[in-house]
């Protein structure tokens, strides 16, 4: 299974829509979008989709990088594990 990361969506892009984007790559599993809890579970503009096909996985992220989906170029990779992200930086006030 691939964990798939899609960045710059619309920020109308549901996940049926974006299951739909991918299907046509093979089986997607699962297809989310990322909610902000704080602004009524506006649409963060990025979302995860798994496929079970690493293969059909590999295609539809070489060839959905950088496509324009609702007006906005799509920004695809294998979505990175918690631990192997760079940390996040932390600024305080003064």
């Amino acid at each position: 299974m691939t964990n798939i990361y899609v960045g710059n969506l619309s920020y109308r892009t549901d996940e049926n829509e974006l299951r739909e984007l991918f299907a046509q790559y093979g089986e997607v599993s699962r297809a989310s979008i990322v909610k902000d809890r704080e602004h009524n579970n506006r649409s963060k503009g990025f979302g995860f989709v798994e496929m079970e096909d690493a293969q059909a996985a590999q295609k539809a992220i070489v060839e959905l990088n950088d496509k324009e989906v609702g007006g906005r170029k799509l920004r695809v990779n294998e979505a990175q594990p918690r631990e192997a992200r760079p940390p996040r930086r932390a600024f305080a006030a003064e």
